[in-house]
C-alpha cells in the first residue's frame, strides 16, 4: 500500500513519538479511533434523526 514498508513505518512512529511524547499517544489513538468510528457511522447512509409531527389534538392537556 503506497510503497510504505516496515522501515518507513518505524521512522514515522519515532517522529510521532518525538513530536507528541509517549504520554499523549494513547489520547491521540483514542481520538483517532473515535473519529474513524464517527465517520463510518455518518457514511453508513442511515439517518438517525426521526421527524415526527406534533399531536395538536391531545385531549389530556
Amino acid at each position: 500500500m503506497f510503497g510504505i514498508g516496515m522501515p518507513e513505518l518505524i521512522v514515522i512512529l519515532v517522529i510521532v513519538l518525538v513530536v507528541f511524547g509517549a504520554g499523549r499517544l494513547p489520547e491521540i489513538g483514542a481520538a483517532l479511533g473515535k473519529s474513524i468510528r464517527n465517520f463510518k457511522k455518518a457514511s453508513d447512509g442511515k439517518d438517525e434523526i426521526e421527524i415526527k409531527p406534533e399531536k395538536k389534538d391531545d385531549p389530556s392537556k
